[in-house]
Order: structure tokens, then sequence, then C-alpha cells
């Protein structure tokens, strides 16, 4: 589930090894790029990926933060 922290989204995923989780922040790089928005992404403890979303020109988050958390979503 997305929390909302410091006034962005945030969601942390894990997988079994680290080439899955580079291999997620690979696919969520390809959304991103088609959405031309670009989320804060951390790989953490080997195997753990955290992504953080807000819309930086607003300094808010906003729909297309949303949106691309859905999508994201898909991706599991």
């Amino acid at each position: 589930m997305w929390k909302t922290v410091n006034s962005q989204l945030e969601k942390e995923f894990k997988f079994e090894n680290f080439s899955q989780a580079v291999y997620f922040v690979n696919l969520i790089k390809d959304l991103a790029n088609s959405a031309n928005h670009h989320p804060d992404i951390l790989i953490h403890s080997y195997n753990c990926v955290k992504v953080m979303l807000k819309t930086h020109d607003e300094n808010a988050i906003t729909e297309k933060d949303h949106l691309l958390a859905k999508e994201i979503d898909k991706l599991t």
C-alpha cells in the first residue's frame, strides 16, 4: 500500500535478490519515461526498492503521482 510520508507517496517492494530489484527499477524507468514523470528510487538491503513519488514542479502529490503509482503496482 502506498503511504503519504513527507508530502510524497512512498512504497517499499521486496524481491528475492538484487537482480530482480534492478530489473524492477528498469521497468519503472520505462513507465516513468513514457509518462514523463520520474520518481525517486532507492535500492537498499540488496533486494528492497523504495519508490517515492511527488510532482517536483508543484512540490506536492498530484494526479500524475497517483496514476504512476497504479502503473507501478501493475508491475508486481
